[in-house]
């Protein structure tokens, strides 16, 4: 491989690296396994401590099903849902909802101009150069 194939090579690399897609999904990839450990931590020192106040137990692990010889842990399984429940509301929360609202206070709606009128005799929707109404055969003004 010729230097200039090389150079062509790591141009397109490196372009290929910095769009923008690349750069967020990385940087979303962060902030997620950071949030991750949020939660579990809101999960085990916060929510774990509460249902063991409740029921006794340190959390939905104790709850398991034995069948013929096999455990089924779904107390794990309630334990995951709780956390999943937990990230996506703070994420629609926390984060698309203020974004929501913010956006639609920046973003302007385009009026666009009409592109039919009504049929004054038969009320339906007609193109504005119509000159007569294709439903009910009677000329438009």
């Amino acid at each position: 491989m010729s230097m200039s194939e090389m150079q062509c090579n790591l141009k397109g690399f490196r372009d290929f690296i910095l769009r923008g897609n690349v750069v967020d999904l990385a940087v979303a990839v962060v902030i997620g396994a950071a949030f991750t450990s949020i939660v579990n931590s809101l999960v085990v020192d916060i929510i774990n401590p509460l249902i063991a106040a409740v029921v006794r137990k340190p959390n939905f692990s104790f709850l398991v099903l034995h069948l013929h010889g096999g455990v089924i842990r779904y107390g794990n399984f309630l334990n995951a849902v709780i956390s999943f429940v937990i990230v996506g509301a703070t994420i629609y929360f926390g984060v698309l909802l203020p974004l929501n609202r913010l956006m639609s206070k920046l973003v302007h709606p385009v009026a666009v101009a009409p592109t039919t009128k009504t049929c004054p005799e038969c009320l339906s929707d007609i193109p504005l150069a119509a000159r007569r109404c294709a439903h009910c055969a009677q000329p438009v003004a």
